[in-house]
């Protein structure tokens, strides 16, 4: 089966989500655990709860992605963002225990003139701190593009981190196609390669999930800037092939094109077309 859904910005709940799901055509989705930028998350009802379990039990929905706010770095230079980070994630990872058994994706961050290094031993300092043997969310490394002091660029910096985390069977990786390419990965011509290398560093078994995004930019740009599918330079051919991949079956794929909901709708369509063929 092919789980497909777009990155809500619905802010009325999991039920209300689930919903623009369905009529989007998806079967999962990604949402913010709170605002992009930072601040409070909302108070969780378990009517709403109780709603969401139900539709996606209905509609045989696949794992759902939250995502952290942008603003959280955990390997910034200065404590007060750190602590911010910290303290945000745990909380996340708290509230995440109303959907048991999902996924919590984050921006590794930016060691901000610090050295990759450092960058690295600090995400790992804050997964240290917040991991715990009860959670039942996997809590997912982005791949980035390189843009700025970006950790998580190679797939060697993912793996750096993950070899200084305890509980390593609490993490996994979410693959971005826009960001591979960018960082230098060759998607469109050599998938498989890249997957093999995916393998030979991280392993394929920590591939949780894959964030569906064509580039505006050419392979290794380092920019990071998302194109809707099959406008940009990695194209429809090359996304598709990733969909079908024997490899990447059974994951989510959670299209973050620039869109609403009516191009989400056109684009899971598409691809649910070309999947199918």
């Amino acid at each position: 089966m092919l789980y497909i859904g777009n990155h809500t910005t619905s802010s009325k709940g999991y039920a209300a989500m689930a919903r623009q799901m369905i009529a989007n055509g998806g079967n999962t989705f990604a949402f913010f655990t709170r605002n992009p930028r930072g601040g409070k998350a909302k108070a969780i009802d378990p009517k709403d709860i109780e709603a969401y379990h139900q539709l996606a039990s209905d509609h045989h929905f696949g794992k759902i992605v939250a995502h952290a706010p942008y603003t959280l770095n955990a390997c910034a230079a200065k404590e007060n963002l750190r602590v911010f980070a910290r303290e945000t994630m745990a909380d996340d990872l708290a509230r995440m225990e109303m959907i048991p058994g999902n996924y919590y994706n984050f921006h590794p961050g930016s060691h901000v003139g610090q050295g990759t290094e450092m960058g690295i031993q600090k995400i790992a300092e804050i997964l240290n701190d917040v991991l715990t043997d009860t959670q039942s969310t996997t809590v997912l490394l982005e791949t980035m593009s390189g843009k700025g002091s970006e950790v998580g660029a190679t797939f060697e910096e993912i793996r750096a981190v993950i070899d200084l985390v305890d509980r390593k069977e609490k993490l996994g990786v979410c693959l971005d196609t826009c960001h591979v390419w960018d960082g230098g990965y060759d998607i469109v011509n050599d998938m498989d390669g890249v997957l093999a290398e995916f393998d030979r560093v991280i392993g394929l078994s920590n591939l949780k999930a894959i964030h569906l995004n064509d580039s505006l930019n050419g392979l290794g740009s380092h920019k990071d800037r998302h194109a809707k599918i099959g406008e940009g330079q990695i194209g429809l051919e090359a996304l598709v092939n990733v969909i079908r991949h024997p490899m990447l079956q059974g994951i989510p794929f959670i299209l973050e094109t620039p869109n609403d909901d009516e191009g989400w709708t056109r684009e899971i369509t598409l691809l649910r077309e070309k999947y199918a063929e």
